[in-house]
């Protein structure tokens, strides 16, 4: 079946609602309508009705079963206002009235005030903004400072992997990388149903060299250990020491849970990670879906400004999983 057709079956028996801002983009009209009719989640548009229903007629498309709710809708504003200012006290009022207007903000502030469950956006944006928007109104998960993104890789032979991180932090210093980590294993944890083993990536396995670059890693997996001593974080490693028992049994003493039987990697830095997953994809013919952004105290995740409106279903499904 395919592992995203797997979570788009789950997503189905969910009943998850998902906002999506960017509502006027033919590509999001289709996603909604797509959305309904696979009965993967409940997509909510904001803006202004009359922009929103004359884009519908435009694309030949029905809006029912869709939620438009009016971006000018004034008790909704000062509501969302409101709230705003409660998480930042110092933004004025007049402010925080102009900021939560704009789609993004609005659409996060649908989510951090629980009316939907999660928010897809950047079919028009940039990922900055849609990072920046996220933290400014979802913020960020507990122990966690910056957002991160991972990559599912469904290999040839059906196995997964997330990778991380392959799009957001260029060169993240040990305490980013151990948040990356510590982000990735509750994603994993969440959509695959199964216990996350981390393996933090380097040149190195255990010691085998020495480098500022080793030393960070080794310091990353220290601090994600402290932070979140329930999950299995190992390294640092070399990849094939993470996912190969019979090199990990030959490089290392003591093998632990992680070595050899890895199911999240976690790259260095951003070129590590971007090229990683890219020979995985184009090499070894997986399958790449992502980048999912991660580490928002609820659900807000970024799309491709190239996305199809079957890659928005897709990337709603996970996001909606994430909640």
């Amino acid at each position: 079946m395919g592992i995203l057709n797997t979570l788009i079956q789950r997503t189905s028996s969910l009943d998850k609602s998902v906002i999506l801002p960017e509502s006027n983009d033919p590509r999001i009209i289709e996603a909604a309508v797509l959305l309904v009719e696979k009965s993967v989640a409940k997509p909510v548009l904001c803006g202004i009705p009359e922009e929103i229903m004359a884009a519908f007629e435009k694309c030949g498309k029905s809006c029912s079963g869709i939620n438009i709710v009016d971006i000018n809708d004034t008790e909704l504003i000062n509501e969302f206002a409101f709230l705003y200012q409660k998480q930042r006290p110092n933004v004025s009022e007049k402010v925080a009235l102009r900021l939560v207007k704009k789609p993004l903000i609005f659409g996060g502030m649908m989510v951090a005030s629980g009316r939907v469950d999660a928010m897809v956006a950047g079919a028009a944006s940039t990922t900055a903004d849609v990072i920046q928007a996220a933290a400014l109104t979802a913020g960020y998960q507990k122990n966690i400072s910056k957002a991160s993104s991972f990559f599912i890789m469904e290999m040839p032979d059906s196995k997964i992997y997330f990778f991380a991180d392959c799009a957001v932090n260029i060169s993240p210093d040990s305490e980013t990388l151990a948040d990356i980590g510590i982000a990735t294993a509750s994603s994993f944890k969440k959509l695959m149903n199964e216990k996350p083993l981390v393996a933090f990536l380097s040149f190195s396995s255990k010691g085998s060299a020495s480098h500022p670059d080793v030393e960070k890693v080794v310091k990353a997996v220290e601090i994600a250990k402290d932070k979140d001593p329930e999950t299995a974080y190992d390294g640092e490693f070399q990849v094939d020491t993470a996912v190969s028992e019979t090199v990990a049994r030959k490089k290392l003493k003591e093998i632990g849970e992680v070595a050899g039987r890895a199911n999240v990697l976690i790259f260095p830095d951003l070129d590590a990670g971007n090229i990683g997953y890219k020979i995985t994809q184009y090499l070894a013919g997986a399958k790449a879906y992502g980048p999912v952004l991660q580490g928002f105290a609820k659900p807000v995740s970024d799309l491709s400004r190239g996305a199809k409106p079957e890659d928005i279903v897709a990337v709603a499904a996970i996001t909606c999983l994430l909640s």
